[in-house]
This record gives C-alpha cells, sequence and structure tokens, in this order.
C-alpha cells in the first residue's frame, strides 16, 4: 500500500478529530500543539524511513513550527543543517524523497537545506531568516550541530539587540502601511493589532532578553501579570479565529474573506440574534486588535528606551503640576495622579488639545493609564470636574486631535458609556468599510480636514462654512453622536438624538445648543438621501428639505456632517458627483431659505428663458435660428425645464448635424456634476432604455443619473450622468469612442440579442439582499415616485428597464445610488397615458419587479 496515503488518510483523521475538539471547546492552546506534536511524530518516522537518521544532518524546526503553534493548514518550515557542502549523493537522494514524501502526505513544507556557515550568512543578511533561527528547534538528527548553530545566533554580534529592534519595528512600520486594522476582509495574522504584532514583541524580547516565551517578559519587569493575562487572552482569540479559518476554508487562509465570515462564525459557536453571528464575532475581533496595538505600541516603546538608551536623550519640557513633555510624548510627573484624580485622566487629553508638539503617550503613563482605566467603577462623565476638562477639550480648536488620542486609548468609551457599545461594531455590508467607532473617528479627522488650507481644492464650501459655524464644537458632539445607537435595535437617528440631548443637558448646554446638536443626530442621513435620491431639480423637493432644515445656520452644520460622514464610511464613497450633488441641494435650498416660501414658477418662462440663452450661444456658432426653431418644436417642455442652456446647445448642434434616422450618441469632454453626460437620441422602441443599460453594465459603467423622455414625433431624448467604477468621469478618448460605437450598434439594431452580463464578482456573493419595492407620496398628480432595494448585480438596471416596458409604464427620470453591496434607486414614472400609476398597477409593478430581480433575465 501507497505508504505516502496512509499518512495522508491519519491527517485528515487527526484534522477531524481536532475540529471535534475545536467544536466542544477545547482550549485552542492545546490544538495547536497536539498539531505540532502530531507533525513531531510524523517527521520522525518518515526521517528514519529514509534512512537520514544515519547521515551527518540536523532536521530543525523554524518559524512557527519552530515555536511549537501549528494551525491545521500552517506552513511547516523545516531546516537541515549539514556540517559542509560534502553531502553524499546518497543523502542527497534520501532528502529529495523526504521531502516528496512529506507533500504526498499532505503536509505543506518549506524547506531549506543549508551548512550552518551559509545559514549564518543569510541569517546575517536577512532580519527575516535571522527571526526564523532564533525560534529554531531541534527535531532529530546531529545535535551537536544544532547546539553550534544555536551558540552562534546568540552571541552579540549577530544581530545585535538595537539593530535588531529597529529592523522589526521597520518591518512592522511597513507592514502596518499596508493593511487597515478595520479592514473589512482583515489579514488576522499581518494586519495592525493582529498576530504578528504580538509575535514582533516576542521577536524583540527573545534577541533582548533571551527569552523563551512572553511570560519571561514578567520576570523582567516588562510586562505586569495584568498585561500578560491580557496578551495571551487576545493571542488565544485570534489562534481561535485562525483555527476555524483553516478548517473552513481548508487552506492556509489568513484572510476574514466576506465568503468565510458566516461559516467561521458558526464553527466558533455564535448564533444570530439582535446582532448577526458574524457581527458578534468581528466585533470582538475588532476590539481584540485594538487591544493589542496599544499593547504592541506600549511594549516596543518600552524595548526602544532599553534597547537605545533613550531614557535620557529626550528634552523634557515643563506642562503644569502634573503633566510634562518628553520630546513629543507627554508624562505624568506623579504616578498615583490617575487613580487619586480621575479628572486628570481628562486634563491629559486637553494638555494634548493646547499642545500641538504631543503626539503619543509616553509608555510608562501609557501603563498607568491602562491601569487606572481597569480601576474605573462608573463613567467619567459622571465626574463634574472631568465634565469641565472634556467641554474644554470640545472647544479647543485642536479639540478633536485629543478626541482622536482618547478614542484610541479607550479613554472615549470611560467616558461616554454608549460609545463602548460601538467599538468593534461592525455592519455585514459592503458600504460600511469600518467599524462604527472607526468611522465616526474618521468623521471628526475629516471635520478636522476642512479648515486646512490644503483641502480647500477637495472641499471647497466645507472649507468655507466650517469657519463660519457658530460652534464647531457641536458640530462635533452631533458627528460623535450621530451613530452612536447603531446595533440597538429601532431607528438608530432618533435613539441617537435622545443620546445627545441628554449629553447636552448633563454638560450644561443651553436648550437651543442641545435642540441643535438632536437636530444634526436625527437628521444626519437627511440631506444625503435627498441630494442622492431624490430629483433636486424639482422645487417641491427643494421645498420640502428646506422646511425641514428651517434656517442657513441648521443648513451649513448639516452640510458639513453630511460630506464629513460620506467621506469616513469607505474610500470609494465621495466623488465629484456626491460634491456636485450637494453643492447645488444647499445652494438651492439657501435661495429658497433667503426669499422665503418658494414662488410657483411660471413654467413657460423658464422654458423661454433656457430657450434664449441656448439660442445666443448656438447663432454665435453660426447655427440657423429657422434650423434651431424647427429642431426646438418637436422638443417638449419638460426638455428644456430639465436641462441647462449649456446642454441644449450642445444637444441641438449635434442634432442638426446629424442624420435624423441615425441614431445619435453624444459622451461629453466636460463634466456634469462631476460625471460624464451621455446623451442618447434615437428613434424610440420597446426596452429602449434596456439596451442602453445593458451596454453600460457590459463596459463596466456606472450609471447616477437618468432622464429619460421622448420628442413630440416619438423620438428618444435621453440623458444620462455615467462614472467609470472608481468613481472617476470617462475621459479616455478611446473609451469614449468604445462606448459610443457600441452603443450606436446596439440602437440601429432592429433584432437585439439576449442581454449577457457580468459574472458577479466574488465579494458580492455571500451577500442576499431582499428586493424591496416602495411608492412614495408625491406633490404631481400625473407621476409616481419609486424607490427599489436590491442587490447590485450585474445587468440590474436593464432587468428594471425589460419590466417596466412588460408593465407598460414610462421611466421619466432615475437616480441611481449603490451602497456598497446594494441598490438603492429612486424612479419617477407615469403610465404610458401619462398618469400616475394606480394601486393595480403599482402592485403589478411591484410583484414583476421582485420576480425579475430573483432570476436572469428572460428575453
Amino acid at each position: 500500500m501507497n505508504t505516502a496515503l496512509v499518512a495522508k488518510n491519519t491527517l485528515i483523521e487527526f484534522n477531524q478529530r481536532l475540529l471535534e475538539q475545536f467544536t466542544a471547546k477545547q482550549p485552542i492552546t492545546d490544538l495547536v500543539q497536539q498539531r505540532c506534536q502530531f507533525v513531531d511524530a510524523l517527521l520522525l518516522d518518515s526521517w528514519q524511513k529514509f534512512g537520514l537518521d544515519q547521515a551527518s544532518i540536523c532536521l530543525i524546526a523554524v518559524g512557527g513550527y519552530g515555536r511549537g503553534e501549528l494551525h491545521p493548514h500552517s506552513d511547516i518550515d523545516l531546516l537541515l543543517l549539514s556540517q559542509s557542502d560534502e553531502t553524499s549523493q546518497q543523502a542527497k537522494d534520501a532528502i529529495s524523497q523526504f521531502i516528496t514524501y512529506l507533500w504526498d502526505s499532505g503536509l505543506e513544507i518549506g524547506h531549506s537545506v543549508r551548512t550552518i556557515a551559509d545559514t549564518l550568512s543569510q541569517g546575517a543578511q536577512d532580519i527575516t531568516i535571522a527571526t526564523n533561527l532564533l525560534e529554531a528547534r531541534l527535531l532529530m538528527g546531529d545535535s551537536g550541530l544544532y547546539d553550534e548553530l544555536y551558540d552562534a545566533i546568540r552571541q552579540p554580534d549577530f544581530w545585535p539587540s538595537q539593530t535588531f529592534f529597529l529592523g522589526k519595528k521597520e518591518e512592522q512600520d511597513l507592514r502596518h502601511e499596508k493593511a487597515n486594522a478595520f479592514d473589512l476582509e482583515p489579514n488576522i495574522k499581518s494586519c495592525p493589532g493582529g498576530l504578528r504584532d504580538i509575535q514582533t514583541i516576542a521577536w524583540v524580547a527573545m534577541r533582548h532578553f533571551d527569552a523563551a516565551s512572553l511570560q519571561d517578559l514578567v520576570e523582567h519587569d516588562f510586562l505586569t501579570p495584568v498585561e500578560l493575562t491580557e496578551l495571551l487572552e487576545c493571542r488565544d482569540f485570534l489562534w481561535q479565529l485562525r483555527f476555524a479559518l483553516h478548517m473552513t476554508s481548508g487552506r492556509n487562509e489568513n484572510r476574514l474573506l466576506f465568503d468565510l465570515q458566516r461559516q467561521v462564525a458558526t464553527a466558533m459557536g455564535y448564533e444570530d440574534a439582535t446582532q448577526l453571528a458574524v457581527e458578534q464575532m468581528m466585533k470582538r475581533y475588532y476590539r481584540t486588535v485594538r487591544r493589542v496595538m496599544e499593547l504592541n505600541e506600549m511594549l516596543l516603546q518600552l524595548f526602544k528606551r532599553a534597547t537605545l538608551n533613550q531614557t535620557t536623550s529626550l528634552t523634557i519640557y515643563p506642562i503644569n503640576n502634573q503633566f510634562q513633555r518628553r520630546g513629543r510624548y507627554i508624562e505624568v510627573l506623579d504616578e498615583s495622579v490617575f487613580e487619586n484624580q480621575p479628572e486628570q485622566i481628562l486634563n491629559l487629553f486637553l494638555q494634548v488639545a493646547r499642545n500641538s508638539n504631543i503626539q503619543r503617550i509616553y509608555a510608562p503613563t501609557l501603563r498607568l493609564l491602562r491601569q487606572a482605566r481597569r480601576k474605573l467603577t462608573g463613567p467619567l462623565q459622571d465626574n463634574p470636574e472631568c465634565r469641565k476638562y472634556f467641554m474644554a477639550i470640545l472647544k479647543h480648536p485642536r479639540g478633536i486631535a485629543a478626541l482622536s488620542l482618547m478614542h484610541k486609548h479607550g479613554i472615549l468609551s470611560s467616558y461616554l458609556p454608549a460609545w463602548r457599545k460601538i467599538e468593534g461594531q461592525m455592519q455585514f455590508d459592503l458600504f460600511h468599510a469600518y467599524t462604527v467607532d472607526e468611522h465616526t473617528h474618521r468623521l471628526l479627522l475629516n471635520i478636522d480636514r476642512f479648515a486646512q488650507a490644503d483641502q480647500k481644492d477637495e472641499f471647497p464650501l466645507g472649507a468655507i462654512l466650517i469657519n463660519q459655524l457658530p460652534k464647531k464644537g457641536l458640530l462635533v458632539l452631533g458627528a460623535i453622536f450621530h451613530d452612536i445607537a447603531k446595533g440597538r435595535g429601532g431607528d438608530h437617528s432618533k435613539l441617537g438624538a435622545t443620546d445627545a440631548l441628554d449629553f447636552c443637558k448633563l454638560h450644561g448646554l443651553s436648550d437651543h445648543d442641545g435642540r441643535l446638536v438632536a437636530w444634526l443626530v436625527e437628521n444626519h442621513l437627511v440631506m444625503s438621501v435627498t441630494a442622492q435620491r431624490r430629483d433636486i431639480s424639482d422645487p417641491d423637493v427643494v421645498a420640502t428639505f428646506a422646511d425641514r432644515v428651517q434656517d442657513a445656520v441648521h443648513l451649513s452644520y448639516l452640510y458639513c456632517l453630511t460630506v464629513a460622514d460620506i467621506c469616513a464610511t469607505n474610500h470609494k464613497a465621495w466623488n465629484n458627483w456626491k460634491g456636485s450633488l450637494l453643492r447645488d441641494l444647499y445652494f438651492s435650498t439657501q435661495r429658497v431659505l433667503s426669499r422665503g416660501k418658494e414662488k410657483p414658477i411660471d413654467v413657460a418662462d423658464r422654458v423661454l428663458e433656457i430657450q434664449q440663452k441656448a439660442q445666443k450661444e448656438l447663432l454665435r456658432r453660426g447655427l440657423k435660428q429657422k434650423s434651431i426653431n424647427e429642431l426646438w418644436l418637436r422638443f417638449k417642455d419638460d426638455y428644456f425645464l430639465r436641462h441647462q442652456p449649456n446642454q441644449v446647445s450642445w444637444h441641438t448642434e449635434a442634432l442638426l448635424k446629424h442624420d435624423k434616422q441615425k441614431p445619435l450618441v453624444l459622451i461629453s469632454k466636460h463634466t456634469t456634476r462631476g460625471g460624464s453626460e451621455l446623451f442618447v437620441y434615437a428613434k424610440d422602441k420597446p426596452k429602449l432604455f434596456a439596451t442602453v443599460m445593458t451596454v453600460l453594465d457590459n463596459k463596466n459603467i456606472n450609471v447616477h443619473d437618468a432622464n429619460v423622455m421622448t420628442s413630440n414625433d416619438d423620438y428618444a431624448l435621453d440623458t444620462f450622468v455615467i462614472l467609470e467604477q472608481d468613481g472617476e468621469p470617462i475621459t479616455q478618448l478611446s473609451r469614449i469612442q468604445s462606448i459610443k460605437k457600441s452603443l450606436e450598434k446596439a440602437l440601429a439594431s432592429q433584432k437585439p440579442k439576449p442581454p449577457k452580463f457580468r459574472k458577479m464578482a466574488r465579494i458580492m456573493k455571500p451577500f442576499n439582499v431582499r428586493t424591496q419595492v416602495s411608492f412614495l407620496p408625491g406633490a404631481k398628480h400625473d407621476t409616481s415616485m419609486m424607490e427599489l432595494i436590491a442587490l447590485d448585480s450585474p445587468g440590474l438596471l436593464a432587468k428594471v428597464g425589460d419590466v417596466l416596458y412588460r408593465c407598460d409604464t414610462t421611466l421619466l427620470s432615475a437616480k441611481i445610488t449603490t451602497i456598497g453591496e446594494r441598490a438603492e434607486d429612486f424612479f419617477i414614472l407615469q403610465t404610458s397615458d401619462g398618469q400616475a400609476l394606480n394601486e393595480e398597477q403599482q402592485t403589478q409593478l411591484s410583484e414583476a419587479l421582485s420576480g425579475a430581480l430573483s432570476q436572469p433575465l428572460h428575453q
């Protein structure tokens, strides 16, 4: 019988037993050690099987295997060490057979065959190899060789402690630059706060103290027993995650991918409740990495002092009777100050706000802060002196810098109980790229950015308004509370508004200020929804929003909060399109508020005004008055009301130079509301909208706005705002020509082919968004407003267009909004005879959309 196959089956059976023990909640430390011992035994048997126990070679485990920690699919790193290069051919053949056998047995083997000289030479040049050697463990073979290597790598000139520390710190900094601790799909091994950060502490300790484990740091007074317990608790949870991830994926996977997160949560015993099982698991993960990051920062700072002798090299600057600045660090003068006077915790952060040279907390002070934080018996906001310091921080121009550091070190949650509840709170979707607390933290930093001179180009209106706000601190409070009630169930905006009002009363704010903060929290989504999912060219929409806003001051506060909020949601959420919509809504609302109630618009006067402005430009370009008038007689008033004069003149000139019998496709060279304008002119026919959407989907183009209308003689005059997937306008000439050519071909075809849509992206597959169709009350009696929420699947808008055609429904305009994996789209509709949809027609359309969007489109 094939012995490798027997070994492979034995390995499979062993992994199954490990999984059963994991499910039965056996300690994770036992499981990783069991796997290590199992592999040790398998290697020993194989080593002897191929006669390598007779050769002058020793087999050494390095890396994680050397530490005695093996997860189900971890790499097994081996060093085969020989005295010299003169290994016999028989030994070389035996080594080759040995490694092949291990691979055939199902083990992921990484190996190198080196002499001691080669090993030391390569280790001296590469800190990763040197680190692996520090963890070397003899498995079998010539112990004398191993002892020689062991002694050599512990000599003072082999990666001196200072050099090793600086190398590992640089390695960690580079790793942290490439990943975010709060990624949606974090790498639990290499992300900040992950297993590598814990290992970095251990590696530095091994080199500096020749420590065998983290436990040894307690003996060297570099780690308190409580800190050791915390660090091991964090490590064990990350080990549990990694173990479950390996078992679930069946491979050496360290990324918590969306399509694995639900399964991993189930394997770890989480169950859906008020929060989804996956959200509960990820909440603990994010809280764990934050604890590891803080411990890692503190301990590496202590190592830096010890290895580089920096205790006296940093210049000391007095601050007051409680604190001093040591270089860029703040430090307490009395070790008992936090325990005896808890309000000094807040005073420390007030000093951070007042002194721009302070960037971090000195490690011994951070340790005292952590100890005081653990001993608190109630929230710091209950202390009147703490409240005075907090309000001083809030009012200071650099208050957000202090709040940021408070968040980093858990003091914001110690001060504000509701903040603790959102720490690590994630939402299992693609839109919210960060935990709730981290999102809010980034929102605060965005508010700070508005006031910076180099941000005026990106946030021109925000840069002006932020300096005009009567009290910037009220905006900061609105930001802190805007999402603080997420995860509780119910409307988080209303619940958060109640929390904000209570907070303002406790902190002595005036009734007016308290009401403004609560209003901001309750309405923090209104401006975004209105701008992105309503027709803001409709005066009724703007008037309704203006009624909600009340006055110019509320409008300015809400604009700043809305922009900062969107930018903090994920790195793709903000683009020029959204910026343009929000600015348009801001200025339209400002005009309404400055004039009082909006005067009714005279449609005929407005149409004439637009025509006159467009005509002036067209005549300047040499077009004939008669030709212009003849063309415009074919257009309905709605066309002019929904376009600016420059758009009308652009369309008109192109149409007058174009063969009426052929489709016309125009793509603007200049941006319109932050995107590229697409104009489609063609003889109206069934499924024209669906055809355009299919082509754009296949070209991987995002559609954000649609104005769909027909001329008096049944020609389509459709305008779309389109963007690339990265939110940028379409500017590449070859790209523009390719889109135009594909659209012209599809529109000219008499028998369109059944649409073929792009495949669903991997990251979208774990999500299941229930299709929801709702009709909104509107002021106009001849149109219906419909909201559609659905999975943002390939071909979505083409399917919607097909359903509208089959339900004999006319699309007038659409606002297309993608929120992660969700499409939240807004449509203005009419029946084919120009009326609003009645209840029966709404039901028919709703059922047809739900059916179509749950299956592929059939022609």
